[in-house]
């Protein structure tokens, strides 16, 4: 058995935790609070992982994918023939 000493990173090949760090406005801070309500969540960054893992898979999701498509082709085909955008 080979013994591990303190203080030292073992699997260094497996850890690629890089910190980010995220500003939010007021709005933003509101909406995140709401957020952490629903899903039952204290902790701001949990919360952010959370909620960026519930979005990653709403939007690779293929109805979401067939949505987004469309209406991009749309404002595409709005813009071609001169129609004016929605605000």
């Amino acid at each position: 058995m080979i013994e591990k000493k303190p203080f030292v990173r073992y699997n260094l090949e497996e850890n690629n935790n890089k910190p980010i760090s995220v500003k939010i406005n007021s709005e933003e801070r509101k909406l995140l609070d709401e957020c952490k309500l629903k899903i039952e969540q204290t902790k701001d960054s949990t919360a952010l992982k959370t909620l960026a893992w519930i979005g990653a898979k709403v939007l690779l999701e293929e109805k979401t994918s067939y949505i987004l498509a469309t209406i991009f082709k749309n404002k595409r085909n709005n813009q071609r023939n001169g129609i004016i955008d929605f605000d």
